[in-house]
């Protein structure tokens, strides 16, 4: 678990620091960070993808992902939601900034990917419950700390305070992996981990086409698509 809370704070000290270096970036050198940013989406969201594809036992389960997901998400409007809440929060600033967006862009790179997701796993798995500071079990998570602190110093400098609020969500996240390993032991099928970071590639590259403005996918209604092969695999499971 020592890992997972070093990630958190990681995350927390980034976004702080990126936020308070903001106010002294100019305009184009935030449209650096920008595009770097989605450059690095796009890089991040194809390394996530490609590689498990070649290890899916079921190649077309990501696309079945992408479109039931992608319906749910469009009938609850979740874009719209999005949209309306970084509406009201930029009517009380003053500002335009599509914090909202930014946020759901953080939480996908730090959340999705092998490191997140087997790391804090492997964690709960070691003699010492992943408590101990030279633990080899953390090293996974000791190196999306570092990568993680990059990222938020970046996006916070991009979106601002908001990218804190990454940091629970990460938390959140890697402790039910942690506790399913904890409690479960090996609880995660591997043939389920692959899936989940096909599709959580996709909705980084996704994001990335945004940032760059390429393409609006409208991200934020694909998100349920995640959900779509943990349900599938727990159905697996039962026959």
């Amino acid at each position: 678990m020592l890992g997972t809370i070093i990630n958190t704070i990681t995350i927390v000290a980034g976004s702080a620091f990126g936020a308070l270096v903001r106010t002294g970036i100019g305009e184009k050198y935030k449209k650096v960070l920008f595009d770097g940013l989605g450059l690095c989406c796009l890089v991040l969201g194809m390394n996530a993808s490609l590689p498990n594809m070649a290890k899916s036992e079921f190649p077309v389960l990501f696309i079945l992902s992408l479109a039931l997901g992608g319906l749910i998400g469009t009938k609850l409007d979740l874009a719209g939601r999005v949209d309306r809440l970084n509406a009201r929060l930029n009517a009380k600033s003053g500002k335009k900034n599509n914090g909202i967006q930014g946020l759901v862009t953080g939480c996908l790179l730090y959340c999705i990917g092998t490191f997140s997701i087997v790391g804090p796993v492997l964690s709960a798995l070691s003699p010492t419950a992943g408590w101990a500071w030279n633990e080899s079990a953390n090293i996974f998570l000791y190196t999306n700390a570092t990568l993680d602190f990059v990222s938020s110093a970046v996006l916070a400098a991009s979106y601002g305070w908001i990218m804190l609020l990454a940091a629970p969500v990460l938390f959140c996240w890697q402790g039910m992996f942690y506790a399913i390993g904890y409690f479960c032991g090996d609880g995660m099928p591997e043939p389920m981990r692959v899936e989940l970071s096909i599709v959580g590639g996709v909705l980084i590259l996704s994001s990335g086409l945004s940032i760059l403005g390429i393409k609006d996918c409208k991200t934020v209604n694909l998100l349920p698509s995640l959900l779509v092969p943990v349900v599938f695999y727990l159905i697996k499971s039962l026959f």
